[in-house]
Formats: structure tokens, sequence, C-alpha cells
């Protein structure tokens, strides 16, 4: 198994999560033993590094934390976040002038390790998905009304969409020269999240920086993911997987494993 790879790249939510939000045993037993066969073990989430520490135990075997979609990458033992590359005002600006007169409901949030925290937007149109976001960081959030009070840097920018992938094409195409990232809501898991971020900020581009540093063959990765912002990542890593409870365009486009429910990253990792 471990011959064929020299670091593992695996999504949380949907992949190495089970439906009740846990690791299975077998699942968890493997990772650590693929650190005494000196393999490195990354999460690359689209959680922020807060959010993750809710689901991921202190002492969980892993080496490298990609969170945020690539937005920053943690080392685990020391807690040293080893890069990140923000927006800066005039963008947050700029991008926050279009979807308010797209009128779309939006969090522009702060930068590497606080995005937790983030002001937003409010269009008035129905949107249950966005008002749960808000609920659920109540602690964390306050609206804004005019640009000053935007933060100087941002980690990422999401507005949060209905299911209408033609919707999220028409406004990704607005931000081209940005990365534009489609992700399924983690609560409703049917609206679509339109993620923004600073030109070349990716899992796979996080991922890519991380073998570079750690001076690994990118021809010896291994990936695998659940949902559409899992694609740089895996299109980067030379062996990739989905689970089956991915969407069926993207189980068609690389390797299937079992679903999340069915040790999915343990049988992606044990079949090489």
């Amino acid at each position: 198994m471990a011959e064929h790879f020299d670091i593992v790249f695996t999504d949380l939510d949907g992949t190495l999560l089970n439906s009740e939000k846990q690791v299975s045993e077998q699942t968890l037993t493997l990772f650590h033993s693929l650190k005494n066969n000196g393999v490195s073990r990354v999460i690359a989430t689209g959680r922020s590094y807060f959010s993750l520490q809710k689901v991921i135990a202190d002492d969980f075997p892993a080496d490298y934390l990609i969170v945020s979609s690539g937005a920053g990458i943690v080392e685990v033992r020391t807690q040293k976040l080893l890069f990140c590359q923000p927006f800066h005002n005039k963008d947050i600006q700029s991008v926050s002038t279009r979807l308010i007169a797209q009128g779309l409901d939006f969090m522009v949030h702060d930068q590497l390790p606080d995005n937790h925290h983030f002001v937003y937007h409010q269009s008035g149109n129905k949107n249950p998905d966005f008002k749960r976001r808000i609920e659920n960081y109540q602690d964390f959030c306050r609206p804004f009304s005019c640009n000053s009070e935007l933060p100087a840097h941002s980690a990422q920018i999401i507005a949060v969409l209905p299911e209408d992938p033609a919707l999220f094409s028409r406004v990704a195409a607005c931000f081209d020269q940005f990365q534009v990232t489609r992700a399924t809501s983690p609560l409703d898991h049917r609206s679509i999240w339109l993620e923004i971020y600073p030109p070349g900020v990716s899992k796979g581009a996080a991922a890519k920086w991380l073998c570079e540093y750690l001076d690994l063959g990118f021809d010896r990765t291994i990936g695998i993911g659940n949902d559409y912002n899992d694609i740089d990542l895996l299109d980067f890593t030379n062996q990739s997987y989905v689970v089956a409870n991915a969407p069926r365009e993207l189980q068609e486009r690389y390797l299937l494993a079992p679903s999340n429910d069915e040790h999915g990253v343990y049988h992606a990792l044990v079949g090489n």
C-alpha cells in the first residue's frame, strides 16, 4: 500500500467523516500506520481552522491541514500557519460591490486563522441556508452597510445561491479574474456556495505548494474527495478517488471508492 504514495490528501465532510461526523476505527488505525510508513497525512477541507477543530480531535493522526479550500495551510504539530494568501481591501470592495448589484447574499470572512469571523450582506430574498449560517455564527458575525465596514484583509468571500448550477455559472463568470469554487452547502446539502478567493487559491494549489515545501514528487500523491470544491485537488493528485456519495458527474471523472459510510477513504488507500 504505502509504497505507492508518499502523501495522502483527503477531504473531510462527506469523505473522511461519515454521516455521524466520525472517522471509522479502521480508517483511524490506518492513518496511524501511515505515519509509521513515512506517509504524510493531509486533511484538505472547506472548513475554517476554527470549524475543523469542532469535529477533529487534537490528537487526530494528521500532519497538515489545508483549510478554507486552500486559503491556508496549518502544520498540526506546531499549529503554525505555513501559508496563506489573502484578499486585500481594494479587491474585497470590488467583489462586494458586484455581489450587491446582483442582489446576492454573501459573507466576507476575516483573515486566517480568524476567518470564522465575518461581515455579511443580506439581500432580503428568501434564503434559508444563508439565514441558518448567520444564526450558527451569530457570535462571530455582523451585518455591514458600507465599504468602510469591510475588513482590510479577507481569506474568502462566500455567496449562498439556490440549487441552480446555471445561476452559479453566470455569477462565476463575473469574477473570472479570481479563483471561484463551487461547494455544496454543508447545512442543507442542496444550496450552492459560490466561494471567491484570490487568484490561484484552491485545494489543488495548496497541495502542490505543500509537496514542494516537503520536497515530495507529485507522482506519488493520492487524493480522495466528494464534492465540487475537491476538483482542483483531484486534478492535481496522481491517483484520485471520489467516494460513492459524490455527485455522479464526479464519479464518472475519477476513480470510485465506497461511500463515506462504508469506509471509502480506507478502501481507496488499502487498494493501492
